[in-house]
């Protein structure tokens, strides 16, 4: 089984083509999807500035707050979602548009307030409408593709208090991954990881040990940081291995299970973990 995510702006027709061969040779896939520079352009649309945030950590998101929350809504599922499942559909696959909210998908508890740096202190911002994903309803995405769909999933999750919230697209395909114990392909717009983010040619192409996976984390710039995160989760929720691999490719999703971009497989976790045991 394959679960691939892709950014909606960025999708390519090769990536369309590839689901429907794959599909149509008998292999299931459930694709998921995001869409944040959709969000962006909405919300700059209706006059409103799309606001990130940096964390302790070091890492760069979303604040989602009320109104950011109500475009998310309106963009990804009702729009992204919908006209990615009728491309599919036009290219013969039974295709099934499901958000996380659908059959409690993908649930969890709920941020209503995340720790930000800004002007060099910690602070704590609150307002936030964001989760993150603890469950997959595995039996509703295997239901479907025994039934000969496929699903074809975006945020928002279904938080506690069963409120729709945001969610990061590739970490929620990583929980969808790791709950199929499928294999995870990550399409982005770069080769893969890159050992020198300004250099094409120093793409490091794979990650099996331990010093090899923290190798590619440190390598991991900006965005590129969330999808090794994200790599790194699904494998230890059961993934049976994930590539990160270019959107731009003439056959993104083939090339990348052919041996494009960067693999990453369970030994780089497993190992860590008897190492740590």
């Amino acid at each position: 089984m394959r679960v691939r995510r892709a950014c909606g702006p960025r999708l390519r027709a090769g990536t369309i083509e590839d689901v429907a061969a794959l599909t149509g040779e008998g292999e299931d896939c459930v694709m998921v999807h995001g869409g944040s520079t959709a969000v962006d352009e909405t919300l700059e649309r209706l006059g409103e500035e799309p606001e990130y945030v940096e964390t302790p950590r070091g890492v760069v998101g979303r604040f989602t707050d009320e109104r950011t929350m109500e475009t998310f809504a309106m963009v990804l599922p009702g729009k992204l979602n919908t006209d990615l499942t009728a491309s599919l559909q036009a290219s013969g696959v039974d295709a099934v548009g499901l958000s996380g909210v659908d059959g409690g998908l993908l649930t969890g508890p709920r941020k209503s307030a995340v720790k930000v740096v800004e002007d060099g202190r910690t602070k704590i911002r609150r307002g936030e409408h964001s989760g993150t994903i603890e469950s997959v309803n595995t039996d509703l995405l295997t239901g479907l593709l025994e039934e000969g769909y496929t699903p074809v999933v975006t945020v928002p999750m279904l938080a506690e208090d069963h409120t729709p919230v945001n969610a990061d697209a590739d970490r929620a395909a990583a929980a969808v991954a790791g709950a199929l114990g499928a294999r995870l392909v990550v399409l982005t717009d770069v080769r893969g990881v890159l050992a020198d983010p300004d250099d094409p040619d120093t793409l490091i192409e794979r990650a099996g040990t331990p010093d090899e996976l923290a190798r590619v984390a440190s390598a991991a710039e900006g965005f590129m940081g969330k999808k090794v995160m994200a790599a790194r989760e699904a494998l230890d929720d059961g993934a049976a291995g994930v590539v990160v691999a270019d959107a731009n490719a003439d056959e993104p999703v083939r090339a990348a299970l052919d041996g494009g971009g960067t693999h990453f497989t369970p030994a780089a976790i497993e190992a860590g973990a008897e190492g740590n045991a």
